[in-house]
């Protein structure tokens, strides 16, 4: 979004003096962006356009001790347009982040192949009126087309000042009538004033209303040769298709932090503002990929702080949470403590910052722990400050990912509850509970993050006493029963610690017990559950089916029709009858499901084998109970007496 920072000097008569003559009275009414542009232009009386013109090409500021001996430091001090607009781009090349859509539209432009309506599409702030004026300039700059135009051209200048008669800005959010389209319709006969092409830029063009669309569509799709229609929209999925196909599309993609932190730290050179480079990073992940955000940002810091802009300054006027306090919460997952969680939640509470940006924060700080535990290293974008990457590394190692991928959806929901009304800190507060508290939250994956805590801690206990037996040179006596109890396995807290001691202590014993293993076995074997059969098995799998039904019921379906026929080494086969190929393809599919149901039911992973019988099953009779067998069912479990019709008394004739 930022370009050089304007072009060059020039003196104001000669800027009032071009304005003055650009300004042909047969203008066409419009109700367009730049209307009051255009009236000032008309007219050597009025001073605004050139006064304009004179900040927009970029006056010095005044030296210090002017202005009663107050000193000034730049030309933030003078009455100006905002950052955003005084560093556009001025060229092609200062386009930044939108390569791909540079090239199609500077060698349209050289080959003489310019297309008459083109629809850029992107996120706010990405440079979509940037290239349209961009492209007006090449178009209408003197000798042109060219791709290598000046800014200094005549030309050039009005369109980037919004003097220009040959270029119209419309904004479509407010003029989105079937009547201003039908006076678009009217002008674009007029032929250009002053350059070889007339261009007309529709922004916030999905505005626009059916009606309007309908009656722009002939004009949209054979325009006169001279005109070029540029329309820029944030959402694409409103621009009707039968206007999509009649123009050139260009998506305009979301800069990186890398790209905006360069516009940053360029202009703040130019701008003479010292500012540190986490502030940077902060001020470049708020803008959210929006140039114009990020701009727009350090001008507000500016205004606070002067032009010397400190990391507590972005604190305190942007909402952005402390990295301290992302960590801290982040640690209390790493402790499983509640205690620390709740403490994190009061001082951001006393620091006033906004909870919504803190969920947001910690998600996306969770979010980087995944990433650094795939890449194994820490990316220099991810840490606010140097000192922050070993604590990163840290967390991304001491955290599972079931847990951080859990953490990453409690938080999620927490800011969908706000968005739809939730108290902030009270959805904050229940998130991190049930983050650092597994067994305080009842949810599938919380069950399976408890037993997979167990596992591990029960595979560690096991292998220090195997260890221990294994050191002849330690006397029985020497070894305390309590003191594995000391040192509790990382990540865990008191209360889980307590609750595997109780799980585990009858194993220990027995491992206690039994002879050495041999040398050559350095694993812990898979845990497998204790009198777990076929039979078994057979008898879980409806049970099994009813958990798979709570996340997919067509899954549950589809294994309902299948019937465990083998249990062997650990691993359970599935035979489906031979006329279902379609439901074995598709329980493979999701394999998965079926896994997680077993484990959560039986406490023991194991792999699971779909196959086709080799006969057709027999169908499953229902057995119809007979009279007698139906009677002493009711009597028994339903405690039924049976009441007989006694004969009628005659004798009461």
């Amino acid at each position: 979004m930022a370009g050089s920072r304007a072009v060059s000097d020039c003196e104001p008569g000669q800027v009032r003096k071009e304005a003055a003559l650009s300004g042909p009275t047969h203008a066409p009414r419009t109700n367009l962006a730049g209307a009051d542009e255009r009236r000032h232009a008309q007219g050597p009386a009025s001073t605004e356009g050139a006064r304009s013109a004179e900040v927009e090409t970029g006056a010095r500021a005044r030296p210090a001790g002017a202005a009663g001996g107050v000193p000034v430091a730049n030309n933030m001090a003078l009455p100006m347009l905002s950052l955003y607009r005084r560093h556009r781009p001025r060229t092609f090349d200062q386009m930044v982040g939108q390569e791909p859509v540079v090239r199609t539209i500077s060698n349209a432009i050289e080959l003489d192949k310019v297309h008459h309506a083109y629809l850029f599409v992107g996120s706010r702030g990405t440079g979509k009126t940037s290239m349209a004026k961009l492209l007006a300039c090449a178009l209408n700059a003197t000798d042109g087309p060219r791709t290598d135009f000046s800014p200094d051209d005549p030309n050039c200048r009005a369109i980037m000042t919004g003097n220009s008669l040959d270029v119209v800005e419309m904004d479509a959010a407010s003029n989105n009538s079937v009547d201003d389209i039908r006076e678009l319709r009217e002008n674009v006969a007029l032929s250009p004033m002053g350059g070889a092409r007339r261009v007309y830029i529709l922004d916030e063009a999905h505005m626009l209303s059916t009606a309007a669309w309908n009656a722009f569509l002939k004009t949209l799709e054979e325009p006169p040769s001279h005109v070029v229609f540029v329309l820029a929209t944030t959402e694409a999925h409103r621009v009707p298709a039968t206007i999509v196909d009649r123009c050139h599309r260009f998506d305009f993609h979301r800069p990186s932090l890398e790209q905006i932190a360069g516009v940053l730290q360029r202009v703040a050179g130019v701008e003479e503002i010292q500012i540190p480079d986490a502030a940077v990073g902060m001020i470049a992940r708020k803008a959210a990929g929006s140039f114009r955000d990020a701009l727009g940002t350090l001008e507000q810091l500016v205004t606070y702080g002067g032009t010397e802009v400190a990391l507590e300054d972005v604190l305190d006027n942007l909402g952005v949470a402390d990295a301290e306090l992302i960590l801290d919460a982040a640690e209390s997952f790493v402790q499983r403590s509640p205690r620390t969680a709740l403490l994190v939640v009061a001082r951001l509470a006393d620091s006033g910052r906004d909870y919504d940006q803190f969920l947001r924060d910690l998600a996306a700080h969770l979010r980087h722990l995944l990433v650094v535990q795939t890449l194994g290293e820490v990316p220099d974008s991810f840490a606010v400050t140097a000192q922050h990457t070993d604590r990163l590394a840290a967390q991304s190692g001491a955290l599972s990912q079931s847990d951080l991928l859990r953490a990453i959806d409690l938080l999620a929901v927490a800011i969908a509850n706000v968005k739809d009304g939730s108290e902030p800190r009270l959805a904050l507060e229940v998130a991190l509970l049930k983050a650092t508290q597994p067994e305080a939250d009842q949810s599938l994956q919380a069950l399976m993050s408890r037993i997979d805590r167990l596992e591990a801690a029960l595979a560690g206990n096991a292998a220090t006493a195997t260890a221990s037996e294994a050191t002849p040179a330690t006397p029985p006596a020497a070894v305390e029963p309590t003191e594995p109890q000391e040192a509790p396995a990382d990540g865990a807290s008191q209360a889980a610690v307590s609750e595997l001691e109780r799980a585990v202590a009858p194993s220990t014993t027995a491992v206690a017990e039994r002879p050495p293993p041999a040398a050559a076995e350095q694993s812990v074997p898979v845990p497998v559950a204790a009198g777990l059969d076929l039979d078994g098995l057979k008898t879980l799998w409806p049970s099994i089916a009813d958990v798979v039904r709570e996340r997919n019921a067509m899954v549950a379906a589809l294994i309902s029709e299948g019937e465990p026929v083998s249990y062997d080494a650990g691993s359970l086969t599935i035979e489906f009858p031979p006329d279902a190929a379609f439901m074995k393809r598709k329980a493979e599919g999701n394999r998965e499901l079926v896994t997680e149901a077993l484990r959560s039911l039986t406490g023991t992973p194991m792999p699971v084998i779909f196959e086709l019988g080799s006969e057709p099953r027999e169908p499953r009779s229902v057995r119809t109970l007979g009279e007698e067998e139906l009677l002493e069912r009711l009597k028994r479990d339903f405690a039924a007496e049976e009441v007989f019709d006694d004969e009628p008394d005659d004798s009461k004739d």
